[in-house]
């Protein structure tokens, strides 16, 4: 009996056993240990959840621009294709241009060759008054040119004459200087002896006065060939014997050698491997 109730004392002695409002405390402890957790727990899924968003977002992004970048990569290669298209198209225009340009100066040329052949038997006289032939005609001009410059052609066998002329004024009917006198002889071989004799002769004159004969060309071929006269008489004067070929190919001899120039570039090109050639006609090309 006594050893029962000293049992039951000891276990509801204070120093042993936990009160009520002790327990109480640890319960709330527990409790708001556990709510903290679980809202901390949320927290971290709802983070989890955000980042995982943001990451399919990303993702998403990403395969957007791989693909705008796919799309602008086609996009400019089929860009590089038309434009590699446009420049061939291109470099086959300016082949046609050229070919077009060489058959252009090839007509030109052959125009001019025909023209120059119906030109052929013609003789042009410069520096006749206007008016000198309305008393006695264009033919008989002619005559007393040849009377006073060749009378030894005179006096041979007569050069016929098939045609007799002043150039029309077509250009400028106002020029103050006279129309030249075009005589067609019956033959060539009468119109190249006759300007071969002027050559040698240089002076040729009508009534005293100076006039000149020369050989009538196309306007295409004198005007190609007018281009070489500044430098003409500057190789004249500097002893090197310049020619002019037809249609328009400049002659001079150097070194001892006679060169032929067909335009001013291949002069140029020549001119500068000779020093003192290049010195002659600098300032001019």
């Amino acid at each position: 009996m006594r050893k029962n109730l000293k049992s039951t004392d000891m276990e509801r002695s204070p120093a042993r056993q936990m009160s009520e409002p002790e327990e109480d405390r640890l319960t709330q402890l527990q409790k708001l240990v556990m709510t903290r957790f679980n809202e901390l727990n949320e927290n971290i899924s709802g983070i989890r959840q955000d980042m995982n968003k943001n990451q399919e977002e990303m993702k998403n992004a990403i395969t957007e621009l791989k693909n705008t970048v796919e799309s602008f990569k086609s996009r400019l290669e089929e860009a590089e294709d038309r434009i590699s298209e446009l420049e061939d198209k291109l470099v086959k225009m300016e082949q046609k241009e050229k070919q077009y340009e060489k058959r252009i100066l090839k007509s030109e040329d052959k125009l001019r060759e025909i023209q120059d052949n119906m030109k052929r038997n013609n003789i042009c006289i410069i520096g006749i008054s206007e008016g000198e032939e309305n008393e006695q005609g264009i033919e008989k001009v002619f005559e007393n040119i040849m009377t006073e410059n060749f009378p030894s052609m005179v006096k041979g066998k007569p050069i016929q004459v098939q045609e007799a002329q002043r150039v029309p004024n077509k250009v400028n009917p106002r020029r103050p200087t006279p129309r030249h006198i075009i005589i067609k002889t019956a033959k060539f071989t009468d119109k190249d002896k006759i300007l071969k004799a002027a050559r040698e002769k240089q002076k040729i004159t009508y009534k005293g006065s100076p006039i000149r004969l020369s050989t009538d060309f196309s306007t295409e071929t004198l005007q190609a060939r007018r281009e070489w006269q500044d430098i003409f008489q500057l190789m004249k004067s500097k002893g090197l014997q310049p020619r002019l070929l037809y249609p328009a190919r400049l002659s001079i001899k150097i070194e001892g050698e006679i060169r032929n120039f067909s335009d001013k570039g291949s002069l140029k090109q020549f001119a500068s491997t000779k020093p003192a050639l290049q010195e002659i006609i600098k300032g001019l090309l």
